[in-house]
């Protein structure tokens, strides 16, 4: 498959990933394993696919498919 994750895309998804990765170091209680949604976030930001995006078609890469 082919990257449907545009550069600033990306970039917010990572940041917001390891945003919410450091919930699991901030926050007490059970609550803390929310941070490890930002997984999500922060995996389709590196690589740089989103599945999401793909099943609806959508993509905010510049490059046009060949």
């Amino acid at each position: 498959m082919r990257n449907n994750v545009g550069t600033i895309d990306r970039l917010i998804r990572i940041i917001v990933g390891l945003g919410m990765l450091s919930l699991i170091f901030w926050v007490e209680g059970k609550e803390r394993f929310w941070g490890f949604l930002g997984l999500i976030p922060l995996l389709t930001g590196v690589m740089g696919l989103c599945p999401f995006y793909a099943l609806i078609g959508f993509k905010t890469c510049p490059f046009k498919d060949s």
